[in-house]
């Protein structure tokens, strides 16, 4: 099931952001993901966010500000069970297009983003870790 997120989600959710992001991004260094751990926590329930749960178990979250998606992050133990596709799919019933900045490096998340009907528009570097990252956009077709 995807729901919006309510407060008492945000435990679940940070420890689900902060291992993803460690376990994804081993090319970026581990304290710039401790460092933004307390930025993210407060912004997380100012922001549209979605989860998916299951079991009573929150598997994956997806957020959003606009068109752009912030962040989209599954549970390592439950990655590959079509979790991360329910939650893209669930966003592009309501926005006619969708814009994401994904690392290079992350080939996985690039294949994932791809698959899902998402095309590299631009590349830049990220300002705050020096790494090349993607601009990736989607957009709703007549034959979607």
């Amino acid at each position: 099931m995807i729901r919006k997120f309510c407060g008492n989600d945000i435990n679940r959710v940070m420890n689900i952001w902060f291992e993803a992001n460690m376990d994804s991004h081993n090319f970026v260094n581990p304290e710039y993901w401790k460092e933004k751990y307390n930025e993210v926590k407060s912004m997380i329930p100012q922001a549209e966010v979605y989860i998916y749960e299951s079991d009573g178990i929150i598997k994956g979250f997806i957020g959003l500000d606009g068109d752009y998606i912030a962040g989209i992050f599954v549970d390592k133990i439950y990655r590959s069970e079509g979790i991360g596709t329910a939650l893209i799919r669930f966003i592009k019933n309501s926005h006619e297009r969708l814009i994401l900045s994904v690392y290079e490096k992350n080939k996985s998340a690039v294949r994932f983003y791809e698959k899902s009907g998402f095309v590299v528009a631009s590349t830049g570097t990220d300002s705050d870790t020096l790494q090349t990252e993607y601009t990736m956009l989607w957009e709703r077709t007549e034959n979607k």
